[in-house]
């Protein structure tokens, strides 16, 4: 522990982010830790950081605007896919570049990075905004005050911060983390090994549920494998589908889910009070995301109705809960010429409905004297004004 220790020493960024690995000496005697970690300092408070091999001025010494996107993977593509639905195309002229623009948002350039580098960059403050998974921004920002979530459920990304243990052998009766906690095999001499990519998650989840002889591996990729292979007792890592856990003879257990998860926009405090232009951008954003997202899944329904009036349309209408839409029904004439005199003895009702309950109110429309009924997708529903909108005002204090 004294040279990883002393390593830290010579890079004080880096103490900060794994001081809270390091037992302190009252702990010695209670809490085992083995913490495997490459540690490098960081360029932050030089006037000129790295970014990707190139050198880029201080972030306070620019003008534009920097959103941060993943580079590679499903999120990557998730990510464009949301933007271009949005009508916010990235558009990137060599596929090789890092760098790219959203001709829709003047003065915003595009980074593409991976995702724990979008976190570091915010809180250094080299990017402004960035759209990462939920998990990577608990992850490596560590609760980081600077770290603002506009938008926390971009509807992608799915996926649970879980601990699984094996299905057989001392674990086969073990199924909650307080049970786990409880078993007296796990001494100072003969810690429980847990494989983990989550080297701030994973011990800060295991120290609060109360298992204090805990020794931690890092590995890349396939930890599914570590139990069965004999190098860890149990793993913390992303489920999706839970498939994968079974396969290798895992289960997870009652209480061990660290963190749901899914793709989030998320800001640098720092940046949306400071850097010119980034709020009236990220409110843009915010407006773009909140009304696609909100659109998704549900119909437009248009119907002809006979009556006499239209409130005596709305009475039938509002008496099937299925049709009362966001706000109730929009009910208007519909103007035929009978008899040689213009009429409206028809009236044209739309509404909203979910995918979910589409064909049930398309019955119940039928039911109470609906025909020609014409269903289509939404693309977007715009509210008076956005929540998460006021939300992000009152955490800034403004």
């Amino acid at each position: 522990m004294s040279l990883i220790q002393t390593s830290l020493q010579q890079c004080p960024a880096a103490t900060t982010a794994f001081s809270q690995f390091l037992p302190s000496p009252s702990s010695h005697s209670s809490t085992k830790l083995s913490v495997r970690f490459t540690v490098s300092c960081c360029l932050s408070s030089s006037p000129m950081t790295s970014v990707n091999g190139n050198i880029d001025m201080q972030s306070s010494d620019r003008n534009e605007i920097r959103l941060g996107l993943p580079s590679k993977g499903r999120m990557a593509t998730d990510t464009l896919d949301l933007l271009k639905d949005c009508q916010l195309s990235v558009r990137q002229l060599n596929p090789r570049q890092y760098v790219a623009d959203i001709p829709q948002l003047s003065n915003v350039e595009v980074w593409f990075q991976r995702p724990k580098d979008i976190v570091r960059k915010l809180v250094s403050g080299d990017l402004d905004l960035g759209i990462v998974g939920l998990d990577t921004v608990s992850e490596f920002g560590q609760g980081n005050e600077d770290l603002i979530l506009v938008h926390d459920e971009l509807a992608y990304g799915d996926c649970r911060l879980s601990l699984a243990i094996p299905k057989y052998g001392i674990f086969e009766k073990i199924n909650s983390v307080k049970e786990l906690a409880q078993m007296t095999q796990w001494t100072a001499e003969k810690p429980l090994r847990v494989a983990t990519g989550f080297t701030y998650l994973g011990p800060k989840f295991l120290r609060e549920n109360g298992l204090q002889h805990v020794v931690f591996s890092t590995a890349d990729g396939a930890l599914e494998a570590a139990p069965a292979m004999g190098i860890a007792d149990a793993i913390v890592d992303l489920v999706s589908s839970g498939i994968t856990l079974k396969e290798n003879n895992l289960k997870e257990i009652e209480g061990g889910v660290l963190l749901e998860s899914q793709a989030v926009l998320v800001a640098s405090k720092k940046s949306l009070l400071g850097r010119k232009g980034l709020l009236d951008i990220t409110h843009e954003i915010l407006e773009r995301f909140e009304a696609h997202l909100r659109a998704l899944g549900q119909f437009t329904v248009v119907a002809n109705m006979r009556g006499s009036s239209a409130e005596e349309v709305s009475e039938r209408i509002l008496s099937q809960p299925s049709l009362s839409g966001l706000q109730g029904p929009t009910v208007s004439p519909v103007f035929r010429k009978i008899d040689g005199k213009v009429k409206a003895d028809y009236y044209a009702i739309v509404i909203c409905v979910s995918k979910k309950q589409l064909y049930k109110s398309v019955q119940q429309l039928r039911a109470i004297g609906g025909s020609g009924v014409l269903v289509s997708p939404l693309t977007y529903i715009f509210d008076e004004e956005t929540p998460r909108w006021r939300q992000l005002l009152s955490k800034l204090g403004l």
